[in-house]
């Protein structure tokens, strides 16, 4: 079967079994196909439409369209999620970056100087994706990325090597556990904050996420609340912390942000418009 049809059928079966619209079906059946011929770029594949596939290389679409069929998030498939302009490596350990966490680095880099150092951390780092952002973004930034998993930590680990993100530190750490005596500038964050019982955790991709990386107790807070309260610790005077969270628990982290006594508290909103994630100053002294 030539490339054109073979396409164009996979993109069916994804609309119909998946319920995708048919323009993401299409991308989604091209990025299998890519990956399947040797992650061959877009322009190769569509200069060879009428090309026919070996066996061998049938074969293999036909695995990874079938993985994708029973639901399997592409980018666990193809092992791979461009984030914030970056290629990152990913496997099913760690959660998928998604476009909602771009907010939250850019809301970061607006408050990371550009011409000099500062000293940023990043918890819960899972696939490196929100530090090695910043870092290659912020060169002169010194970040340091924590995750309480060595299993995590070795992709992170793999993602800042190929992207030459060298002013990364990785370490293992459960939250602030392993960071004593330590004070930053800016410390980010995308923790779980996902309630036990929602049921969108049995639903699309999420069901095939570590759910240690989406679940935090009956209101989807308490992670967000360990961090709030472990924060003045170890953050600089003046310094910034940033959280992503829900689409409707702005208000909640906001609240617990100024009983905190962080000041300057406020919001960074994803492109839809939702209040995506909540900031707040530790008060100068």
């Amino acid at each position: 079967m030539a490339i054109r049809a073979l396409q164009t059928q996979a993109q069916s079966q994804l609309a119909d079994v998946l319920g995708l619209p048919v323009d993401e079906a299409r991308i989604e059946a091209q990025i299998l196909l890519r990956h399947a011929l040797g992650d061959v770029s877009r322009a190769w594949l569509m200069a060879r439409t009428e090309q026919a596939l070996t066996t061998e290389q049938l074969a293999r679409f036909d695995g990874l369209l079938q993985r994708r069929l029973q639901g399997e998030p592409v980018a666990y498939i193809i092992g791979r999620r461009e984030f914030f302009g970056l290629d990152y490596g990913l496997t099913a350990d760690v959660l998928i970056p998604r476009p909602d966490t771009e907010t939250l680095v850019e809301a970061a880099l607006q408050r990371i100087p550009a011409s000099q150092s500062c000293r940023v951390l990043d918890l819960g780092t899972g696939s490196g994706a929100i530090a090695i952002a910043i870092a290659v973004h912020r060169p002169l930034a010194n970040v340091t990325a924590v995750d309480r998993s060595e299993a995590v930590l070795e992709v992170a680990r793999g993602n800042a090597e190929s992207l030459s993100a060298s002013n990364v530190r990785l370490l293992r750490s459960d939250w602030f556990s392993a960071l004593e005596g330590e004070v930053f500038d800016v410390i980010v964050s995308n923790p779980p904050y996902i309630a036990a019982t929602d049921p969108h955790l049995s639903q699309g991709d999420l069901r095939f996420e570590p759910s240690s990386a989406l679940v935090s107790g009956e209101d989807g807070l308490d992670d967000i609340r360990a961090i709030v309260a472990q924060v003045p610790a170890h953050m600089a005077s003046g310094g910034w912390l940033l959280l992503e969270h829900g689409y409707d628990q702005a208000v909640q982290v906001a609240g617990l942000l100024e009983g905190a006594g962080f000041e300057d508290v406020g919001h960074a909103a994803d492109l839809a418009g939702i209040a995506r994630v909540t900031l707040g100053r530790k008060v100068k002294r």
